[in-house]
């Protein structure tokens, strides 16, 4: 079984609507082990809402949290603690597309984040980067990181519209395969296809 990992540059940076555009594309199942803010709108539910192909299988996470925080804090406000034990793979032989919950240093408990996560696991990452002040330097840190840790970086993905410069002073300082989403008014299923059409020849050997 073919695993990825989709991580992003902070929060709120498209991490979900790229992992549907990615599950899409590959026909791949969607599964975010560890969902906070789970009472608002959680992202299995927004990935199942855009998808059409009728392979892909939206697993449940395996830790929901209510707190829209850090996993950690999330966790403490319910008197509880994340392990990584607690954290069990769904069951599928399908490609599985895997959601982090905001960058890849995010804490899942007050020792791990989610880098000890994909490294315990061997998994390569997409990252996502969206345009504002700051996304360069966040961009370039992630990507250190990464590099860092010897994780690899299957493919960076800018997501959405970008100020001028932007784009090319991050390609101009990485190696990495850059992909680019557009941005748009109104997220749809046929928006979600378009895009996975789009991405689909960067990415189908992975599978």
């Amino acid at each position: 079984m073919a695993t990825l990992f989709i991580t992003g540059i902070g929060t709120d940076v498209g991490k979900t609507i790229v992992s549907a555009i990615v599950c899409e594309a590959l026909n791949a199942d969607y599964w975010k082990p560890v969902q906070t803010g789970a009472e608002d709108n959680p992202d299995v539910i927004t990935v199942q809402r855009y998808i059409t192909n009728t392979k892909t299988v939206c697993h449940p996470s395996s830790v929901s949290l209510r707190l829209p925080a850090s996993p950690n804090i999330a966790a403490q406000v319910e008197n509880t603690v994340i392990q990584l034990n607690d954290i069990s793979f769904p069951s599928t032989s399908n490609t599985l597309v895997i959601e982090g919950a905001g960058g890849i240093l995010v804490p899942i408990n007050e020792q791990q984040t989610f880098s000890d996560f994909v490294l315990l696991h061997g998994l390569p990452v997409i990252v996502v980067v969206r345009n504002y002040l700051g996304c360069i330097n966040h961009t370039l840190l992630t990507l250190e990181y990464l590099k860092a840790k010897e994780i690899p970086v299957l493919a960076g993905i800018f997501n959405g519209d970008f100020s001028v410069g932007v784009k090319e002073t991050i390609q101009a300082h990485s190696v990495v395969r850059w992909l680019n989403i557009d941005d748009t008014p109104m997220l749809n299923p046929e928006f979600i296809r378009a895009e996975a059409n789009k991405i689909r020849p960067f990415i189908a050997d992975f599978r």
